[in-house]
């Protein structure tokens, strides 16, 4: 997540500035053309073109309105995550055993408990950052290759507090063990941890309201994780996705002729103006594209998603604190103006 207010040119130049290598000797080349042979061929009536320009906005414009709402949806669903997170926590906490009951190790479940918890958020984390066939960092050639260049930078500017994850020591080594069959260990933890809601039922440490209590909020994260695994999991219709940047390179292609044609009717010199202007307008319709098309997968790793890894902190330090500990990891700030 970008946490800076307004972005400099710099890093507008990082996001869209390398698609001007091409757009300048584009437009620069039509306008050349024109120039020197002054054949018609090197223009178009502005009214198709601009028919065409407005058209192209318009479906653009709406696949950046579903690329928002997947990526406002996924934050939505952080934020329930940490919700219910905490009101599992206080409930574990300040459930007691009920009366003639043996309370012994009561307070070491307890811990288990959110030490599994916190494992799971993490977890979770990790199952929704491993990379699908449409992500960016899949993508082949340079375009790929430069997406995991920028995920590199990334794991590397946080390299301590990942480190720090790597070493945490929430669930006991049989356990692990035992998670290393499945296929989907986030899911196996909150099922560990409705089996031991399970048991303090039967064996008479909790009511049954407390016992409901405990496992609706169990169903709440159940329902959370499924929706996250399904921004995940199914993209952006491939075709807006795809169509969408189609469009957008037609429009680009025969900009340049438009605008010739346009400036030329103010005499021949007016004609090298129609590369500037032409760049700038070809610039902003790919940038629009490019906010969408960088929007709509919010786990891929990359300056646009959501800082699971700051929310997992997060949970951490307020559950950690919930049952006592002493030892609380920082919180997770943000670096190069981006929260992780």
């Amino acid at each position: 997540m970008i946490t800076k207010k307004t972005l400099s040119l710099k890093a507008i130049y990082r996001f869209s500035g390398q698609h001007l290598i091409w757009l300048v000797p584009w437009m620069l080349l039509i306008a050349a053309g024109y120039y020197f042979t002054h054949w018609r061929v090197f223009t178009l009536p502005w009214l198709p073109l601009s028919l065409v320009g407005t058209a192209v906005a318009f479906y653009v414009g709406f696949k950046n309105n579903q690329s928002y709402d997947r990526l406002w949806e996924a934050r939505k669903i952080w934020g329930a995550i940490i919700n219910n997170s905490r009101i599992l926590g206080t409930m574990i906490k300040h459930f007691q055993a009920m009366e003639n009951k043996e309370a012994s190790n009561m307070e070491e479940v307890k811990k288990q408990f959110i030490y599994r918890h916190i494992a799971y958020v993490y977890q979770l984390r990790s199952q929704l950052l491993e990379p699908t066939a449409w992500e960016h960092g899949s993508l082949a050639w340079i375009f790929g290759s430069f997406n995991r260049r920028r995920q590199q930078k990334i794991l590397k500017n946080f390299h301590e507090e990942l480190d720090v994850v790597s070493h945490q020591a929430y669930l006991s080594k049989e356990e692990k063990n035992h998670l290393i069959s499945f296929s989907n260990i986030a899911t196996h933890l909150l099922d560990k941890q409705t089996e031991v809601v399970q048991k303090l039922f039967q064996t008479e440490r909790i009511s049954a309201m407390q016992q409901i209590e405990l496992q609706r909020t169990i169903n709440n994260i159940y329902e959370e994780q499924g929706k996250a695994e399904r921004i995940k999991k199914f993209p952006l219709p491939r075709q807006y996705g795809g169509y969408g940047f189609v469009f957008v390179c037609i429009f680009v292609f025969l900009l340049p002729f438009g605008i010739v044609g346009e400036f030329s009717k103010l005499g021949d010199l007016y004609v090298w103006l129609s590369v500037p202007v032409g760049v700038i307008i070809g610039w902003i319709y790919v940038a629009m594209e490019m906010i969408g098309d960088y929007s709509e997968n919010p786990f891929e790793g990359l300056p646009n998603d959501i800082p699971m890894l700051s929310i997992c902190r997060t949970i951490e330090i307020d559950l950690l604190q919930m049952i006592g500990e002493k030892d609380i990891p920082k919180p997770i700030g943000s670096k190069d103006d981006i929260l992780f």
